[in-house]
């Protein structure tokens, strides 16, 4: 990490100029991935990057370069090319005195809110593998028909120091590890699979308590499930969502809604809705990036602000958006601490941290009276969404048919098809079964970490697309 003294200066060069605002961000992560296919160590990646990112505000303008080299000759090519950019001091002294481009940094320090103990840089290779060797005999053991386990452990290490021309600097340290398990069950007519992939912003401790034989048992339960299963009826029907990764939903067709990097450019359908009615007076929603060692916690953003938990729906109004600096800039409104990116490579933006809807008084039970016919989504998959719109599409990765309020068979082929304005007003009753599940997000400054979570939801009509002939 560069210097205090070195930073001041390459920021005094950046101010040289018509910007009035500029940040430096630095950053080193190691990162590994180690792959096994059925008990076998297919691959082991070790891959380290460093490097460096500059960008100057003139107003609601941006400009942002990045170099993978701390050499001063290359930062002080970018500053020029920058500052090109952004606009330069006219010849006939208008431009700003020498006071005014001064920078003075002080470093700001504060206590971590996700310590990690076992760091997995000094942790044996054969101890890593061993975790996947765990996984993978538990998965195999449940069942003759799961005939192969893809397993894979995910360990990260990211330092970040940010500096920038209000004389903020601080710095992070992000550690987080997952492990991802995939089983594959076969008989006679089918070959599906099932998959478990849990993960927090911690050290290889995570797996005393996070066994990695209840994972490989987890993955080859749902393969089980949807080898069983039948193919799902089509059409309009009450939805029971289940809790976890069920709440990407929420996530996808709403929070990407919720970043500034839509709503200030009016391209959301929640923009200018602040303190409107968006939802069902029984759904409030967070986005809270301090959770202890959570997946997609931080200490500070990617923009050096603290991280914050931000109440974005209660009992169905709008609170508020997650914003970022520039996204700030261009509302009017103060950032929210939401500014992430995945490496130095991306200039950040307004992005989501742990979301989830908050537990409601239903209990499970209640959830199914009065449903004739419906599906209960267990587990969400993979799926699409327009955030201008909010229209998506979801696969299920697990689901049942309700009929008579009693969960029956398993099905399999479902989709969930809508809007996500309209799920949140038809959002009828919220269990108080609240957990988080892990994933990756992909949007314009890169994929990130972040939590999805919600206890199970009752959607009262959601369009399914099945398979079955009816």
């Amino acid at each position: 990490m560069l210097e205090l003294k070195k930073l001041e200066e390459y920021l005094c060069a950046c101010m040289n100029s018509d910007a009035d605002f500029a940040e430096i961000y630095e950053e080193e992560e190691t990162k590994e991935i180690i792959s096994m296919l059925s008990g076998k160590v297919e691959s082991v990646n070790d891959t380290v990057t460093a490097g460096i990112g500059i960008r100057l505000y003139k107003g609601v303008q941006s400009v942002y370069a990045y170099s993978n080299s701390a050499q001063e000759s290359e930062i002080l090519g970018l500053i020029g090319d920058l500052t090109g950019a952004i606009g330069k001091p006219d010849e006939a002294g208008t431009g700003k005195t020498p006071e005014e481009t001064k920078i003075t940094l002080t470093r700001v320090e504060y206590e971590n809110r996700h310590p990690a103990r076992i760091d997995f840089r000094t942790t044996p290779l054969e101890e890593k593998t061993a975790l996947l060797t765990r996984a993978t005999d538990a998965a195999m053991a449940v069942d003759p028909r799961i005939v192969k386990v893809q397993a894979t452990l995910l360990n990260v290490h990211q330092d970040v120091q940010i500096a920038n021309s209000e004389g903020r600097l601080i710095s992070d340290t992000r550690v987080r590890t997952r492990m991802m398990a995939e089983a594959f069950a076969k008989d006679e007519n089918s070959f599906v699979s099932g998959g478990d992939r849990p993960g927090a912003g911690m050290g290889l401790e995570f797996f005393e308590e996070t066994l990695p034989e209840k994972i490989g048992e987890e993955a080859a339960r749902v393969a089980l499930v949807n080898l069983s299963a039948k193919d799902c009826p089509s059409g309009k029907m009450p939805v029971i969502i289940d809790n976890a990764f069920g709440g990407v939903i929420f996530h996808e067709a709403c929070g990407h809604a919720l970043e500034a990097t839509a709503v200030a450019k009016n391209r959301s359908v929640f923009a200018g809705k602040l303190g409107q009615q968006i939802a069902n007076t029984c759904v409030s929603a967070v986005d809270d990036g301090t959770i202890p060692n959570a997946w997609g916690s931080e200490n500070i953003d990617d923009e050096g602000n603290f991280q914050q938990r931000r109440v974005l729906i209660e009992n169905g109004i709008l609170k508020s958006y997650m914003i970022d600096r520039l996204g700030g800039r261009r509302m009017g409104m103060e950032p929210t601490g939401s500014g992430r990116r995945e490496s130095y490579q991306y200039e950040p933006t307004s992005r989501m941290s742990n979301t989830f809807i908050l537990p409601g008084n239903s209990s499970f039970e209640e959830m199914f009276e009065g449903i004739e016919k419906g599906l209960y989504a267990k587990k969400m998959g993979g799926g699409s969404v327009n955030p201008q719109t909010g229209e998506f599409n979801f696969a299920v990765g697990e689901g049942y048919l309700i009929e008579n309020g009693k969960i029956t068979h398993p099905v399999r082929g479902a989709a969930l098809i809508g809007n996500g304005k309209d799920i949140l007003m038809n959002i009828d009753r919220v269990c108080s079964n609240l957990e988080r599940g892990q994933g990756m997000c992909g949007s314009s400054s890169g994929s990130i970490p972040t939590d999805v979570g919600q206890p199970a939801i009752r959607v009262t009509s959601i369009t399914v697309g099945g398979t079955a002939n009816e």
